[in-house]
């Protein structure tokens, strides 16, 4: 294969990262959590965990956010093996769709078996709620509308085909998994199933672009997930992912309200005890899949 122009997507980097992990940790892992804005505190619930710090990997990116650690915690969950990403990269970071994405292939290349994908973000659909999940069944891929995509560029065939559909990104048995794991854990009256959107960030959305989200079915918007989840899905990989709405987005010009970071990881943290509670759940009801 022939590398991109920017050698982001190059194999032997990718395989560079993935020997220096294999060399450190005990376990390879089966199943991938990556954590959301202020979610880092679903890598607390993994027994005999191993940390690796971003700057540590080869060729791996850095995490500039706050609510980002910049960790990959290894061990297991619910006897599963897993590895939690503590941290996650956007492309207002700087990053190209390319280099937001290589942590999913350096995963493959370990044996991941599936990817579960969180998000913060804001509540588009006017019957969400402050502190509701929102399981994913869909997304909105505007970033695709403009020609940017992660997989842009030469095909590996080692990872997955040119052309595959998208038409069941988010794997719909895990989806009722994931409902009957949170109405286990007292999440029942406030979560939904619904559409997500990727906005490029980092600036929030005007009232304008709100409105016609709503026009456009999309139940809520963030800055991530959507090119994790395209280059999982080209691996082959069953995907789940939900959404933690922390705030309400503006779609009037009479409201003074305005969304920021800071309020978005303390609502995060409000609800903290719950979203993991979630994950653990999800995990025990589908350890047979990844084992």
């Amino acid at each position: 294969m022939s590398a991109l122009p920017t050698d982001e997507f190059n194999r032997g980097f990718i395989e560079e990262s993935a020997r220096f992990i294999r060399s450190q940790v005990p376990v390879a892992p089966k199943l991938l959590i990556i954590c959301g804005s202020g979610l880092g505190g679903l890598a607390d619930t993994i027994e005999k965990p191993v940390t690796l710090s971003y700057d540590e990997i080869p060729n791996f990116p850095q995490s500039t956010v706050p609510g980002h650690a910049g960790e990959l915690i290894f061990g297991t969950l619910s006897n599963v093996p897993v590895v939690c990403m503590k941290g996650r990269f956007h492309y207002y970071e700087g990053y190209s769709l390319q280099k937001v994405t290589t942590p999913i292939r350096i995963m493959q290349l370990l044996g991941i078996k599936g990817l579960i994908i969180t998000n913060a973000a804001g509540g588009v659909n006017k019957a969400y709620q402050v502190g509701d999940i929102m399981l994913i069944k869909d997304h909105l891929n505007f970033f695709a509308f403009g020609g940017q995509h992660p997989l842009r560029g030469p095909n590996d065939p080692q990872f997955g085909a040119r052309f595959f559909p998208m038409n069941r990104a988010y794997d719909r048995a895990l989806l009722e998994v994931g409902k009957r794991a949170a109405a286990e854990v007292g999440l029942a009256n406030h979560c939904h199933e619904g559409v997500y959107g990727i906005y490029s960030g980092p600036n929030y959305e005007t009232v304008a672009e709100i409105k016609y989200l709503q026009l456009v079915g999309v139940d809520a918007i963030g800055m991530s997930t959507v090119p994790e989840v395209l280059v999982a899905k080209h691996c082959g990989l069953p995907v789940f992912g939900f959404s933690f709405i922390t705030n309400k987005c503006v779609d009037s010009y009479e409201d003074a309200e305005e969304p920021n970071h800071a309020h978005i990881l303390d609502v995060v943290q409000a609800k903290a005890k719950k979203l993991k509670n979630l994950v653990i759940k999800f995990v025990e009801h589908t350890s047979d899949q990844w084992l």
